[in-house]
């Protein structure tokens, strides 16, 4: 196992308004988890104009801060900074023991889990995902763990990354038919035919380092998204099928959910505007403390 590796993040969200706004109310989803092989060592938010903050816990363990600027304002700036050390994550086993799939069949009867074998709103049975899953052959091996780590690989082989060709709201039927999305569709796939086989699987915000060259600033990035399955005598374990990898030291947990809608970073309302434009910025530094 490697050292920790400590992160500076800066998260900048600009709220461009096509006329002065009266009043919003957002919930703000930025704060990395500390739990999990990471330690959240600092955390703040500020934001253009000023206005106070209330933290609360969701149902699936994050913390948000809630937002209302109630006075008139022409714009809005949210900035937030985290400092994390990520702790590496031991090798996982290369299989399970026999009786695994009795085990993770016996969770469908947990409240526990309930959440995370279930149909959620981006992440549902279709036509079209059981027609994709008959064309590209996915099936479940007698291994759950071999299964998975084969459904990340077949869905990166399956896929192409291309920004902007989905949006946030997208369903995974978009990149079932183009074979183009970006990272949260690849998770939104891998959790509807994950959970089809009743492992539990959730929905997991973040950041991922992307390391640049030595002197330059770092480049910029954008939030990550990736899925956690759960499986006996291993708990969560994440898999990026967008990278095809493990999550490692470098994927940073903001938040996890049933699916996107559980963990967009910033939501809510804005009162007095046409349509509001949103501008992101994200930095991820890695270094000594």
């Amino acid at each position: 196992m490697g050292a920790p590796v400590l992160y500076r993040i800066e998260h900048v969200s600009r709220y461009l308004y096509p006329s002065p706004v009266r009043q919003c109310v957002l919930s703000l989803c930025l704060q990395p988890r500390d739990d999990a092989g990471q330690r959240l060592l600092s955390f703040d938010v500020a934001t253009d104009p000023p206005a106070p903050l209330n933290s609360e816990t969701d149902v699936f363990g994050n913390t948000r801060q809630v937002l209302n600027i109630d006075r008139e304002h022409e714009g809005l700036e949210v900035t937030s900074r985290s400092t994390v050390e990520r702790v590496p994550a031991a090798a996982p086993l290369e299989s399970l023991g026999a009786g695994a799939w009795q085990e993770i069949r016996a969770w469908t009867e947990s409240f526990d889990y309930w959440d995370f074998t279930h149909p959620s709103h981006y992440a549902r049975p279709s036509s079209a995902l059981a027609a994709f899953v008959d064309e590209v052959g996915i099936r479940a091996g007698d291994d759950p763990l071999e299964t998975v780590l084969r459904l990340s690989d077949t869905l990166y082989r399956s896929f192409r990354y291309v920004p902007g060709s989905t949006s946030a709201v997208s369903p995974i039927e978009h990149i079932l038919q183009s074979r183009q999305g970006v990272c949260q569709d690849y998770a939104h796939v891998m959790i509807a035919v994950a959970r089809s086989w009743d492992i539990p699987t959730r929905y997991v915000s973040g950041y991922l380092y992307v390391d640049g060259q030595a002197g330059e600033e770092p480049p910029q990035t954008a939030t990550h998204a990736w899925v956690e399955c759960c499986l006996p005598d291993l708990g969560w374990i994440g898999f990026d099928p967008t990278n095809r990898c493990l999550a490692d030291q470098r994927h940073v947990r903001i938040a996890v959910g049933r699916d996107y809608q559980d963990v967009s970073p910033i939501r809510g309302v804005f009162k007095g505007a046409g349509e509001v434009r949103l501008a992101v910025d994200v930095r991820v530094r890695a270094g000594d403390r």
